[in-house]
């Protein structure tokens, strides 16, 4: 158990919903970054405090360096922080690269490349035993996607997580010494709402057939991976990344 704070983005619904709930169970305090949905994000907060847990809600989006540096501010005011999920994330519309605006792929970029490195260093800041921290684990959200390359489904998406695969390995070599672990999730087809925000909502079990085990996943085993991740059960796992994903 333990008494530290985890900033988790995108924390309202689906996977960062799960995760916050079972963050808390384990005894984390839990900072549950949210972009628009404050109704969401407080009934996320109300469920962990009804079981004696510590939450709060903050709005950010992660899109915006000044949203990031508040949220760090108010997970500061909190505890000590012990981890970072970069779960903050967003799809586009299916559409052909050729027919793709500059506006869509800098909105996908910012959120889920230069958003999720933000969010690192600002707890690389106050994880690193180098800056006076007590160490750590960023686990960030990458996708099969950055595996299967989304053609004439969102390329620019797949883009994006596969820079979250390189910037996952990468930061874990840097961090390695200062007692941080870095590692990322590769869901599969997950049962979130983020299909209906690309303009799909049965978009999951539409394609169910294609995943080997026949099925699609659920949040909670997303949330399962990744708060393994933050155990002391995964201590020598770092630049890692996992595939939890039906075999798809």
């Amino acid at each position: 158990m333990t008494d530290r704070v985890v900033v988790i983005t995108g924390g309202s619904r689906g996977i960062g919903r799960a995760t916050a709930i079972a963050a808390a169970a384990r005894g984390f305090r839990v900072v549950v970054g949210y972009a628009s949905n404050k109704t969401a994000a407080d009934e996320v907060v109300g469920t962990i405090e009804a079981k004696n847990g510590k939450a709060i809600a903050v709005k950010c989006d992660v899109g915006s360096e000044a949203d990031i540096l508040a949220l760090f501010k108010v997970a500061d005011a909190l505890g000590t922080l012990g981890a970072l999920v970069n779960n903050a994330g967003i799809v586009g519309p299916s559409i052909r690269v050729d027919a793709m605006s500059a506006e869509r792929i800098q909105r996908m970029m910012a959120v889920n490349v230069t958003g999720s490195i933000l969010c690192a260093r600002e707890a690389v800041k106050r994880l690193s035993t180098k800056h006076g921290g007590k160490g750590g684990t960023i686990v960030n959200l990458s996708s099969v996607a950055a595996r299967l390359g989304a053609p004439n489904t969102y390329v620019d998406y797949a883009a994006s997580k596969g820079a979250i695969d390189s910037f996952t390995i990468g930061l874990g070599y840097e961090v390695a010494g200062e007692g941080i672990r870095v590692a990322a999730i590769r869901p599969g087809l997950i049962d979130t709402e983020i299909h209906a925000s690309g303009g799909e909502p049965d978009r999951a079990h539409r394609l169910a057939h294609v995943v080997p085990m026949k099925r699609i996943g659920t949040a909670d085993e997303i949330a399962n991976a990744i708060v393994w991740l933050m155990s002391d059960e995964a201590s020598y796992v770092t630049s890692a990344i996992l595939d939890v994903s039906g075999g798809r």
